[in-house]
């Protein structure tokens, strides 16, 4: 499979302070990557660095996306070329409808006015794929959302918008069994209908069971210490952390 994401030798910093230290990787179009460590050891960092969060300095190394490099692109402009980050903890927007903000991202990355007819039967085909009540998508973003419903609203804007790429970071903490396997469905609808590649950054494993994972990465004070196949999720499993953090 051909590059979709070329991480070579990424150093990020924040406020001084150095987060990640030399990071290489690689995503292929269409794959399945998963990310995991212990909490503290950058996961997220690398997230928002790979999506260009303003939080974050770049102090080394590069970001090529499809071909390009992005390693200086604001977040508006990494989103417009196809890349989509869910956030651990979504934020809550007043102001803005669910519904509001989706049509106005699609009109931005496509550059193109949306009708709205053809932008509610997309969104009420997607809902109803989640089990989502229809009244939220005329509720602020977020606002008053409960956790599981706020990572649905995040998993319905991966369902709209389309990405080349998703990063996912820890969608599936604080749900329940049923939600767990609502937003899987709509993951696993995301790389059927699309062919996108995903990023999940996780500590719970039973968002991966259904999920056919290409590669994994163990990251340990911000350096990647350990890749291999699905198997390394397993072994992560059975015998924990330790062993990788002991070759830092």
């Amino acid at each position: 499979m051909s590059q979709l994401l070329t991480i070579t030798d990424l150093s990020v910093s924040a406020e001084d302070k150095p987060l990640l230290h030399g990071v290489s990787l690689n995503i292929e179009h269409g794959s399945t990557h998963v990310l995991m460590g212990h909490n503290g050891a950058g996961k997220s960092t690398l997230g928002l660095a790979i999506m260009g969060s303003p939080e974050y300095t770049v102090t080394g190394g590069k970001i090529e996306f499809d071909g390009a490099d992005i390693t200086n692109e604001s977040a508006y402009e990494r989103a417009k070329r196809g890349i989509f980050l869910s956030f651990q903890n979504p934020v809550e927007i007043p102001g803005i409808t669910l519904s509001e903000f989706l049509r106005n991202s699609l009109e931005q990355i496509s550059g193109k006015h949306m009708k709205l007819w053809d932008f509610k039967k997309m969104l009420k085909a997607a809902m109803e794929l989640l089990n989502m009540d229809s009244s939220y998508a005329d509720r602020d973003l977020n606002v008053g959302f409960s956790g599981g419903e706020k990572k649905k609203a995040e998993i319905l804007q991966l369902l709209m918008l389309e990405p080349k790429l998703a990063i996912l970071d820890e969608t599936d903490s604080g749900l329940d069994v049923d939600a767990v396997k609502t937003v899987s469905q709509g993951i696993n609808e995301y790389k059927s209908r699309t062919g996108g590649s995903l990023l999940i950054i996780t500590h719970n494993t039973k968002i991966l069971e259904s999920l056919a994972v290409d590669k994994t990465h163990i990251l340990s004070a911000g350096k990647i210490v350990s890749e291999g196949g699905a198997e390394l999720v397993y072994d992560v499993i059975e015998n924990g952390f330790d062993r990788y953090n002991s070759k830092e």
